[in-house]
């Protein structure tokens, strides 16, 4: 089996939600010339995710609907599988949200964030169930940010049911004073990209992590290979996209598929 080469939108918070559907239209193109087969955004990256310390606009689901036709009309058009980090509005509710859109522009579905960090509940509501999703012959999940980090059941439910990689968009910036890595998994360093490592080796599955490219930020993009070795990162502060292949055949998510559940 050939290998699957995959895109990380390792690219700037946007300044207007209007901004990150022109940075992710240009971003999908990018891609598809470096010949991806699927390409994955930062966490709720259209129109941003919401932070105590950006002024953005109320949600707006009928700006979303827009964005989303956009996307996919950019799906369809550089014949590229996206993995959309944005939010949704359900039944009154704000959700953190992944949309997942096929390369011919047709939307699979969403996968929402479940497993909230404190400091969200203010503004999101956690969703309710998990799913897989397919890209030709590349079957995958999504953990978002916090849930993927701190709750291990959620990339290994997506490796029991045959994920051969999990994505991971999340959003992690600098703090004053927090220590700034330039080599991933810098034993200084946050527990974070440990915890991706740990959640490949575990699950015997690819973890594609993606990040916002900001000065100071203490995790990147990367991805780990499923013995937990680090296949390739982006360099801290560096804008662009994260291009990686993958075997697929390594992906055999043997010791998910081995655990059971107490």
């Amino acid at each position: 089996m050939s290998p699957v080469r995959i895109a990380l939108a390792n690219i700037e918070f946007p300044t207007s939600p209007d901004q990150s559907v022109t940075l992710a239209t240009r971003a999908i193109a990018d891609a598809a010339a470096a010949h991806a087969a699927a390409i994955c955004f930062p966490e709720a990256y259209i129109p941003g995710y919401r932070t105590a310390t950006r002024s953005l606009a109320p949600p707006d689901q009928e700006f979303l609907d827009d964005a989303w036709s956009e996307v996919a009309t950019a799906a369809r058009a550089n014949d590229i599988t996206v993995i959309l980090g944005t939010e949704r509005v359900l039944d009154g509710q704000l959700l953190i949200s992944t949309l997942v859109i096929d390369r011919d522009g047709t939307p699979q579905g969403f996968q929402d964030k479940v497993q909230l960090d404190p400091s969200e509940e203010g503004t999101y509501t956690p969703g309710l169930s998990r799913r897989v999703f397919q890209a030709g012959p590349l079957t995958f999940g999504v953990a978002i940010c916090h849930e993927g980090w701190r709750y291990p059941e959620t990339v290994r439910w997506a490796a029991q049911r045959g994920a051969q990689v999990v994505f991971h968009p999340h959003f992690h910036e600098a703090e004053p004073g927090g220590y700034r890595p330039s080599s991933f998994a810098d034993p200084c360093n946050t527990f974070h990209e440990k915890a991706v490592l740990c959640r490949a080796a575990e699950n015997t599955c690819y973890v594609a992590t993606v990040n916002y490219v900001s000065d100071g930020s203490p995790t990147t993009s990367a991805v780990a290979r499923p013995d937990g070795t680090l296949l390739s990162y982006q360099p801290y502060g560096q804008r662009g996209l994260l291009i990686a292949d993958l075997d697929l055949a390594e992906a055999t998510q043997l010791l998910a598929r081995r655990c059971k559940s107490y």
